[in-house]
């Protein structure tokens, strides 16, 4: 895996690791990493408008896909900012990436992907990403869209 380095990601989210997202076995449960990826992705929609278009158009955005790769366990207390990225930008859709820093061990502790796909809510299909959500997202990651 190539090395993650938090200044690579535009929208950054610090979470507090909450006691009781930890399991029996003495670690944060996995199912909360994916939580977390949820967060930074909510937070980086909010950046480039998509919340807004989807309650004005009905077009929004649905995930498809995510994978997550485990690096180290999280225990409480412990503070992560999670960074979120777009990688790729296809017709309807876009793959952006993700990654947890764990503050008290100064290390990524899990990284990981996922596909969202544009969609119609209103017609139950999918849509063509919207010029003004690519223009958007061109600025945060400063990419030609080209």
């Amino acid at each position: 895996m190539a090395r993650l380095d938090l200044k690579d990601f535009p929208v950054q989210v610090k979470i507090p690791i909450a006691w009781g997202e930890m399991d029996s076995y003495g670690h944060v449960n996995n199912i909360y990493y994916l939580r977390y990826f949820e967060s930074s992705r909510i937070q980086y929609f909010q950046e480039i408008g998509m919340n807004e278009l989807k309650s004005q158009t009905g077009i929004g955005p649905i995930l498809a896909q995510t994978t997550c790769k485990y690096l180290k366990p999280l225990s409480y207390p412990d503070l992560i900012t999670v960074g979120a990225k777009v990688k790729s930008i296809g017709k309807s859709s876009f793959v952006m990436e993700y990654v947890i820093v764990s503050d008290k061990m100064g290390v990524v502790v899990a990284a990981g992907e996922g596909v969202i796909v544009i969609y119609d809510y209103n017609a139950s299909v999918k849509a063509d990403i919207p010029m003004e959500i690519k223009e958007s997202i061109a600025r945060i990651e400063k990419m030609n869209l080209n």
